[in-house]
């Protein structure tokens, strides 16, 4: 693989894994537009690692704090003060309710893998997808004014939104811009729906990297460079998205994502009647 081009996909994944314009999506994009193969797992998995490192790290502090307040609630189960521990400490109630959340995306990639692989394998469905994304992000928008936090997140807004991750597998459907409308429509704040969204997305990406973990070894020594250097890209181009992501929805809108998805949707979809 050219060096140059690892370079830009990686830079492609990390804006748009956190953006909310559909990495999936542009990854093909972008595969197709250089001609390569859009079923390169390994370097896939490997931008996605990427990504993982770079809200983790962005995140850290929590991270640490939700994995040490998991392991006091299972004391705290022992104990038989389990569902006090969740409502007094809001690291446990945030570690089990990313669990919790993350349930619906992990019945729906085992069941349904074959069939939305088999989507990537052009561009018209990611386009058609995108278009939703656009829509959902622009409908999302006007239903901004929540107010639920971690202190009174509910288990039930937490599902939802993890039900909002489990569309997105579908490519076009961005994960980040799923989830944080979906948090938007059940009443979150706009800067809390963001942060669990990101927080979300680790286990997410964790867990499809693990289930493509085998066929990295022989596409990384054969491509140990440009791999090298677009995980790199990735994880530095995520870091800057997530930071951005959140600085935008602070003080501005979701309403130009909206129109971005619209705007490549439709250009994708009528190039690929000519095109692709």
């Amino acid at each position: 693989m050219d060096i140059i081009v690892a370079i830009i996909i990686g830079i492609v994944q990390g804006l748009t894994e956190f953006l909310p314009v559909s990495s999936s999506a542009h990854l093909v994009f972008a595969q197709t537009f250089f001609g390569l193969n859009s079923n390169n797992i390994s370097f896939d998995v490997l931008l996605h690692l990427g990504t993982l490192v770079a809200v983790v790290g962005f995140f850290l502090p929590d991270i640490i704090n939700m994995i040490i307040a998991f392991f006091k609630s299972i004391a705290d189960l022992f104990r038989g003060q389990f569902r006090e521990g969740i409502q007094e400490d809001p690291y446990k109630k945030l570690a089990w309710y990313t669990i919790a959340a993350s349930v619906p995306v992990g019945i729906v990639g085992i069941l349904f893998n074959d069939l939305v692989s088999s989507l990537f394998s052009g561009v018209t469905f990611p386009a058609l997808f995108l278009l939703i994304t656009g829509c959902l992000l622009y409908y999302s928008e006007r239903h901004t004014n929540g107010d639920v936090n971690l202190k009174n997140l509910s288990l039930k807004d937490s599902v939802f939104m993890g039900i909002g991750q489990a569309c997105a597998i579908l490519p076009g459907l961005s994960r980040s811009g799923t989830t944080i409308a979906f948090g938007y429509l059940a009443g979150l704040n706009k800067e809390f729906a963001a942060k669990f969204s990101f927080i979300l997305s680790i286990p997410a990406i964790l867990g499809a990297a693990l289930v493509e973990m085998n066929g990295i070894g022989a596409g990384f020594a054969a491509n140990a460079i440009p791999y090298t250097l677009g995980f790199l890209a990735a994880v530095i181009s995520g870091l800057f998205a997530i930071k951005v992501l959140l600085k935008l929805i602070q003080e501005k809108s979701l309403d130009v994502f909206a129109y971005y998805c619209w705007i490549v949707g439709a250009i994708i979809l009528v190039g690929s009647l000519f095109f692709f």
